[in-house]
This record gives structure tokens, sequence and C-alpha cells, in this order.
């Protein structure tokens, strides 16, 4: 039998799932279902409302979503020893490396593995989505030489992250738009993150080794990283007259543009329409960013220049912007995404467990065949 390879196994599909789903010719992204425009613009939605939706398979009641977040609330904090272990770790270290690190050593402190019993599931649901956030801003503050902020109990998921990362309690309406960012970035059907994810949960693992592999994923530049490319190419290009002639500059050495393009969507990414109007949102309350001006003229010109290719914005392009306005630094922007992609990453990790088969795709070799041995004195 002939074996079709194609590179990255694009288009070749690893598994079934009723997550979420992705039309990228018309721009549909839905979770469950429901359209991300839907879920991220409605006004009562919240972050934990949608990681519940994602992992649960349907919208809680009043009563099941304040139970959820209330066990999120109680279980914010970190052991002494995280904390003590982070102390170690050099200031100069990436944030998505100290948190692929934590993340796999609250597995040594929840070592019980009963991947069968859903209580367990649900313990290890809370524990992710709850100390994330925490750890994230815990190094970002000891790296500084500063002890880390305790979360408050009163703030909810979106503030109470933005709290801890400078003991304030943020303006309502960041906040607010801080919970739907991670809403848009909460889950993207079979992305590279999420692959590993479920290849780790495969083996039957913790669910924090998952967590962790997937972290270790997302951190690369064509993936999670690429929030972080975008700001700095915007810095790079300075001003809206260097647009054009940064743009034509790398077309010529067939540079990648940062932020645009995408494996899946063909048009716009439904996402960065959303994100381009939170951005418009923060600046309006908080005061303009001249790099805003700058990505909209990029647009524009990358538009004009590919978009018969199918190039577009995705959802990197103006996240950066959105949490630059929000007083996050640029090396946090990755850990954010994490934030939020948990909730996806252990959505797929249960539906992984509820029929699980291990992975074991297959190769074409291309290597030779029955080659001598020789002996290392005549080498």
């Amino acid at each position: 039998m002939t074996v079709e390879y194609r590179a990255g196994l694009e288009g070749i599909p690893a598994t079934q799932s009723s997550i979420s789903f992705v039309d990228g010719q018309k721009g549909i992204l839905e979770y469950r279902g429901i359209p991300i425009q839907e879920l991220a613009m409605q006004p009562g939605n919240t972050f934990l409302e949608t990681a519940y939706l994602l992992i649960w398979n349907e919208l809680p009641n009043r009563e099941a979503l304040a139970e959820f977040e209330h066990e999120i609330q109680f279980h914010r904090r970190l052991k002494y020893r995280i904390r003590d272990m982070m102390k170690c770790f050099p200031e100069s270290g990436h944030p998505m490396d100290a948190l692929q690190a934590c993340a796999a050593a609250l597995g040594l402190f929840y070592s019980k593995r009963a991947l069968d019993d859903p209580s367990y599931i649900r313990e290890a649901v809370v524990r992710i989505l709850a100390k994330i956030p925490t750890m994230v801003a815990a190094f970002q503050l000891m790296r500084k030489g500063n002890d880390p902020v305790q979360p408050r109990d009163d703030l909810s998921y979106g503030a109470n992250f933005l709290y801890m990362l400078s003991e304030e309690e943020p303006d309502p309406i960041a906040a607010r738009i801080f919970d739907i960012s991670l809403t848009l970035h909460a889950e993207h059907t079979i992305n590279a993150s999420t692959f590993s994810a479920m290849v780790t949960a495969s083996t039957l693992t913790d669910p924090y080794a998952v967590i962790a592999s997937a972290v270790g994923t997302l951190a690369g530049p064509l993936h999670g990283g690429a929030s972080e490319e975008v700001i700095n190419m915007l810095e790079e290009i300075g001003s809206v007259e260097n647009v054009r002639p940064f743009l034509e500059d790398r077309l010529t050495r067939k540079d990648k543009i940062m932020g645009f393009g995408h494996r899946v969507y063909k048009v716009k990414d439904p996402r960065a329409i959303i994100l381009q109007q939170l951005a418009e949102q923060l600046f309006e309350k908080f005061g303009q960013d001249k790099y805003y001006d700058i990505a909209v003229e990029l647009e524009k010109a990358v538009e004009e220049k590919l978009g018969h290719k199918g190039i577009y914005p995705n959802v990197d392009f103006y996240s950066g912007l959105v949490y630059r306005k929000l007083g996050i630094p640029t090396d946090l922007f990755t850990p954010v995404f994490a934030i939020s992609r948990a909730a996806g990453w252990l959505a797929h990790w249960k539906e992984q467990l509820a029929e699980n088969r291990i992975f074991r795709p297959t190769q074409i070799y291309t290597g030779l065949h029955n080659s001598p041995y020789i002996p290392i004195e005549k080498r």
C-alpha cells in the first residue's frame, strides 16, 4: 500500500472531536457549536463559563457556574515549595520555560492518578485553571526580586490575574476586555500544542505532564510566540511611513510577516476582527498607541500585496496590542495565551481519555539499507 506523505500532517485528520469547529474559507470558529462572536461578546459570558462549556460540553446554569468559580478561587494559591523552586530560576529565563517547569512540578504534589474517576478529572481541571495564572504572575514579580502578590478571592478570573501583576485593581473595562481575550484564545481545534497535549494524554500519564508538554509546544514562534514577534516587528517598523518599505523588503527577501497567514484561515481570522475592536475600545478609554496605526497600515498593505493568496491577519496580530495596553510585558504574551488555551487542552485531554488509543503514526523511511559496520580504526 502506498502511503502519502504530507509535511506537518497537513490536512490529515488526527482525531474526531466535538469541541470546536473551524471553516477557514468562511472565517467561522465555533466552540461546541456556538459562534465565537456570540460567546465572546455576550455581556454576561466569562472565560470560566467558556472553559466549563469546552470541558463539560454544556453551558453551566447559574448554580453550577458559581460552584465552579468558587472551586477555582479556592485553589488559586501555590504550594510554598513551588514558589521556592521559582526563586531558583534565572531572572533572564523566559516565562514560558518557567511555566512549563511549574506545570510539570504540580504533578509531584498531586501524584495520584485516577483517570477513570470523574472527581479526579474535575480536581485536576480546577487546579490547572486556578494555578497557571498565579504561576505566571508570581514569576513576573519574582524575577524582579519582589514577592508574589497573593490572589484575591473577590476578583474575577481575569481581573485577579491583572491584579497579581501590579497589585492594583484593574479598571472594569480593562478586566472585561482581558476576559474576552482569554475566551478568544481558549480553543482552536487540533493545533500544534493541542496535538502535543493529546499525544501525551494518549500514554495515560498525569494531566500536569499533558499541560507541560502543551506549554512547551506553544512556546515556539510559529505558534503561541508569534504575538511577541508582532510587537517586535511593529517596533522595528517604527512609523506609518516605514510600513510599505518594510513590507517590500520582507517580500523581496521572502521573509515571514509575523501575525499574517494561517494554516486554516484564508480570510481574516474572526478572532483578529474581535481583538481589533477590543484594541480600539482600550485606546478610546486609556489613550492611543502609535503602533496601532502602524498595524492598520500594515494590514492594508499586506492585503493589497498578498490578499489574493489568502493571507490576512491571524489572532496574533492584534492580541499583542491589546495585552500591551493592559500593561502586560511583551514576554508574558505567550504565557497569557497558555492561561487561556489551558481550557482547550483540558477539554481535549478529557475527550481523549473517553476513547483512548495511544498515538503511533508511521513514517516513510528515506535512509540506507544493509550498510556495513566500519570498525573505528578504519573510519
